[in-house]
């Protein structure tokens, strides 16, 4: 049964919130804890929250041996190949430009969409995703912390969009036959054991638990439950129901969200021209989902059409 497109929309909304806190709170558990171990620490929380609730709310779902590989190869794009790239990458570069490398995900995924699965994408959606990129763009020129610019960071962020988008393309393949606790469940448990042998040799040798900071350990307990666990699933749930592109085009409300994030928190300034930046993000949002409004009033307009007179 297909969720109101008020519903998806709300769950993309959230998990890109979540995702924009991400980028803060991994600055704080960077100062405790090195990149792997954060990435190995989120996904321990992310699997007990996920399997207990899952096993609890009976919403685990038995997995068929032949979609193990995909679930496999889920894992090995996201979180594994991603989070190496995105927990290095922003030892070198600051949060705000690490989420607008993020948001230039929309801009690639409509042609792995379209090769894998041939998933349409008209004209207004294209033009919707380029104007809603324009004022991203706004936005970070507009960021009075950009903070430094490394080469280095920036390819490492390019290489964490890289293996997002493999990870949707499996999402889509396993979407339609698991729920999405079930697949972010095992995307956690598999990722975790990629994970094992690099905090094992790297990262547990000079692990000092007794000394973290409570910030940081706070940080990592929300980066396990928002950002490895309940976005995730949201995310999922997108995926699911209006496809990839669309979806993705979500991702560049995280800038969005990091600016005004930052004017609230940090008292950062919010001229005119970001605020025009936002403003063109959100109509390039519109004009990407626009297909889907067109297509449910089509709906609409057949079943009535086949509704029998009032008399």
């Amino acid at each position: 049964m297909k969720k109101p497109l008020s519903t998806v929309y709300i769950s993309l909304i959230l998990a890109m919130l979540f995702w924009s806190f991400t980028f803060v709170a991994f600055k704080f558990a960077n100062e405790s804890f090195r990149p792997i171990s954060i990435v190995f620490f989120r996904l321990i929380i992310a699997i007990v929250l996920l399997f207990g609730f899952a096993k609890l709310m009976k919403r685990l779902q038995p997995v068929r041996k032949g979609d193990f590989k995909w679930l496999i190869l889920l894992a090995f794009f996201e979180p594994f190949l991603y989070f190496l790239g995105e927990s290095f990458g922003l030892t070198f570069i600051s949060s705000t430009l690490a989420s607008v490398i993020v948001s230039t995900i929309p801009l690639f995924v409509p042609i792995a969409a379209y090769i894998f699965y041939r998933e349409r994408i008209t004209a207004l959606n294209l033009a919707g995703l380029f104007v809603s990129f324009a004022g991203v763009i706004l936005v970070i020129f507009n960021n009075n912390d950009a903070g430094p610019v490394s080469i280095k960071g920036i390819l490492l962020m390019f290489f964490a969009v890289l293996s997002t988008i493999g990870y949707t393309m499996m999402v889509k393949k396993l979407a339609g036959t698991y729920n999405p606790i079930t697949i972010t469940a095992w995307q956690s448990l598999i990722g975790m054991f990629f994970f094992l042998p690099l905090f094992l040799l790297f990262d547990l040798p000079g692990l000092h638990l007794g000394e973290a900071s409570s910030v940081s350990i706070w940080s990592l307990v929300f980066l396990g439950v928002f950002g490895s666990s309940f976005a995730f699933i949201l995310f999922t749930i997108g995926i699911r129901e209006i496809g990839a592109t669309r979806s993705n085009v979500f991702t560049n409300l995280i800038p969005v969200f990091v600016a005004i994030l930052s004017f609230f928190l940090l008292g950062e300034a919010m001229p005119l021209l970001k605020i025009g930046g936002i403003s063109l993000v959100l109509a390039g949002l519109f004009m990407a989902q626009a297909g889907n409004f067109t297509k449910r009033n089509n709906r609409i307009r057949l079943w009535n059409s086949r509704r029998p007179p009032v008399i």
